[in-house]
């Protein structure tokens, strides 16, 4: 195999709408078969959490790795479907009055402001199962060895538990007023928002068949793209308009959670942000893993403003 070449033309914008329509095309028919009928308000939140506006980044990651390890089939998008519906509850619980406590999510009200705190906390778990139902379809409809699913399930359910962004966030509330040294702050990170990153790489790599080997690789590159995912996020907590982040800026400071850019700087933040996302694609390369959409969307991440 040849190395890839971070130059190398990709039409980025396409890819990542193509993927928003495949993945809210599955989250759509995993909602119809876990929340078909009543309580029709649970539905409606959950639909309102789901299908709005959003990168699909994470989605993107799944589609993007399994088609680079010779994927082909379409539905891939299902699992690239969980891995969203996983995110997305944790952004609605991340946002509740006694986390986060913001009004403001993509650009429109938090689900606790539209509907209220009680239905969101609600809307937040009935979405795991909606995840799961669309990670076992998708399974299914792929084809998936039992090894290969039970793999799946344990890389989305594990980086969305203790070991992963749920751990991370209690990490994350623990360190409120706290200096911390950069390896810890990274280490938060590695988990609240990099394990979830890591493991939609690596669910791609899993269902196309990537041998162990080329998965490990895989799993490299998403560690240091969700590492650099959220300095880069931090960075534009601090630096970006509320128009341009579709949430409340300077939410971080205010709340005193000690981030990369606050505890040292937002130039120090963006070179190391870049390192990472560097070096992600350095993971590929030693491995001969020739993917120029990898490495686009490595390369995003340090560049985005929104």
């Amino acid at each position: 195999m040849t190395t890839s070449r971070a130059d190398a033309p990709v039409r980025l914008d396409a890819f990542l709408a193509g993927a928003r329509e495949r993945t809210d095309a599955a989250i759509s028919a995993a909602l119809e078969e876990v929340l078909p009928g009543e309580p029709a308000r649970l539905g409606d939140a959950v639909r309102y959490a789901v299908l709005g506006s959003g990168k699909r980044f994470r989605p993107a990651l799944v589609l993007a790795a399994y088609e680079s390890a010779g994927g082909l089939s379409r539905h891939i998008a299902d699992l690239a479907a969980a891995v969203e519906i996983v995110h997305a509850y944790s952004l609605v619980h991340d946002d509740l009055p006694c986390m986060d406590n913001d009004d403001l999510r993509r650009g429109r009200a938090t689900l606790h402001r539209a509907f209220d705190v009680r239905f969101a906390t609600v809307a937040g778990f009935a979405m795991v199962p909606v995840a799961a139902a669309a990670a076992a379809r998708g399974s299914r409809l792929l084809g998936l060895s039992a090894p290969a699913r039970r793999r799946a399930f344990e890389l989305l359910f594990r980086a969305a538990g203790a070991g992963g962004m749920i751990g991370g966030q209690v990490l994350d509330l623990a360190a409120g007023g706290h200096h911390l040294s950069p390896e810890a702050l990274l280490e938060i990170n590695a988990m609240k928002t990099g394990a979830l990153i890591a493991a939609s790489v690596e669910i791609g790599a899993v269902a196309a068949g990537a041998p162990p080997g080329a998965c490990r690789c895989y799993r490299a590159y998403g560690e240091d793209v969700g590492a650099a995912f959220q300095i880069a996020d931090d960075v534009l907590d601090l630096t970006a308009t509320c128009e341009q982040l579709g949430k409340t800026p300077g939410k971080d400071a205010k709340l005193g959670k000690p981030t990369f850019p606050i505890a040292f700087g937002v130039e120090p933040a963006v070179r190391e942000a870049d390192r990472l996302a560097r070096r992600a694609v350095a993971h590929l390369e030693f491995a001969g893993i020739s993917s120029p959409l990898l490495a686009a969307l490595a390369r995003f991440v340090v560049t985005r403003r929104l």
